[in-house]
């Protein structure tokens, strides 16, 4: 939605795929994973377009 896994998987060289699932399982096993995104959402800047 905000692009947060898409650029963390970019910043550190990452498959966005294996971010995506990182956040699924942390939503489903402690629930977290929804405030983390958006905590994410809001604290990471958003990329300057060139």
């Amino acid at each position: 939605m905000a692009g947060v896994c898409g650029g963390m998987a970019d910043y550190y060289d990452l498959d966005p795929t294996i971010v995506r699932l990182g956040l699924t399982v942390f939503t489903l096993i402690a629930g977290t994973g929804v405030l983390a995104y958006l905590v994410a959402a809001l604290i990471i800047p958003l990329e300057p377009e060139y």
